[in-house]
């Protein structure tokens, strides 16, 4: 009897340690999976404020709540299944996705920047009145923020899944749920307090003494902290996406402009390796721009072709 109970005890020991060892798998996977998506996280952050611009503050966090359910609704009923399913079923499918995904990134960014630069005809669609009811006002922002965050939970989604690709399918799913929750309570987070930051600093100026010279710099940093997250965004959408485009070409054989971009970041590396960085990002952010405005190039066309 005491032979069997020390036997029974060996394996719930080894039990308990298998577990804790994949455990211990899943929670460094997680880890890498959150940052190889870092890129797009910095994205999300940056794009979500604007949607909470101009809004009286009583209403900021309360929308940003429900973006932040939708971006959760997005990642964990709709991709994270889809995910698992190309993950099963057709794995040799991710590359091309990613592919779309980086591309549409990149015209997101090309856009923005036209849009910046360039003047452009304002066409009737762009003109029609905006609902003047604040309530429909605040569907339509929410409604916009979360059709823009599936396409950024996606990519998030798919970069996790393809740095996991190799392990068991329930350790993908472990895997994604994990980075799928963290990820959104840390964009929102971070949004949450980069919108309050002005009130902040009003509080503090209101109480007066040491906190007021804080308050006033938070209060006076809002404008340009704002106008900093929309070029942060463009140039976090040009750099991912022209990355993933980068990376994809190389997956299927095509070594140009990847091969070139590695060894021209590695020359700069030896001297300072964040250099070598910042001049790959770059590299990949001017082929992401380039690509990104043949796709407006190409899509402008085909809309006056259907106006014609």
């Amino acid at each position: 009897m005491s032979v069997g109970l020390i036997a029974l005890l060996d394996d719930v020991a080894a039990m308990a340690k298998l577990a804790a060892s994949s455990l211990d798998d899943v929670s460094a996977a997680a880890a890498k999976a959150s940052s190889k998506a870092t890129g797009v996280v910095i994205d999300d952050a940056a794009v979500t404020p604007r949607y909470v611009t101009g809004l009286t503050p009583d209403r900021e966090l309360p929308i940003i709540y429900r973006i932040a359910l939708g971006s959760v609704r997005n990642k964990l009923l709709f991709l994270l299944p889809a995910a698992l399913l190309l993950s099963a079923l057709a794995p040799w499918a991710l590359t091309p996705l990613l592919m779309l995904g980086g591309a549409y990134l990149c015209y997101e960014g090309a856009e923005k920047l036209i849009e910046k630069f360039l003047p452009h005809e304002v066409h009737e669609t762009e003109t029609l009145a905006q609902p003047a009811d604040a309530a429909e006002v605040e569907k339509a922002t929410i409604s916009g923020a979360i059709r823009t965050d599936f396409i950024l939970s996606a990519e998030i989604m798919a970069i996790a899944l393809a740095s996991v690709a190799d392990t068991p399918l329930w350790e993908q799913a472990v895997i994604l749920i994990f980075v799928s929750l963290f990820i959104t309570a840390t964009v929102y987070g971070v949004v949450a307090l980069i919108v309050k930051l002005d009130d902040i600093g009003l509080h503090l100026c209101r109480k007066g003494g040491s906190t007021k010279a804080l308050g006033r710099l938070l209060v006076n940093a809002m404008p340009p902290l704002l106008a900093s997250l929309t070029v942060i965004g463009t140039a976090a959408m040009l750099w991912v996406g022209g990355g993933i485009v980068v990376h994809g070409l190389e997956e299927i054989g095509i070594h140009f402009p990847g091969h070139q971009i590695a060894q021209l970041s590695q020359a700069i590396a030896q001297t300072s390796g964040v250099l070598g960085w910042l001049f790959g990002a770059m590299l990949a952010a001017a082929f992401g721009i380039i690509l990104g405005a043949l796709i407006v190039l190409c899509t402008t066309a085909i809309a006056r072709v259907r106006r014609a």
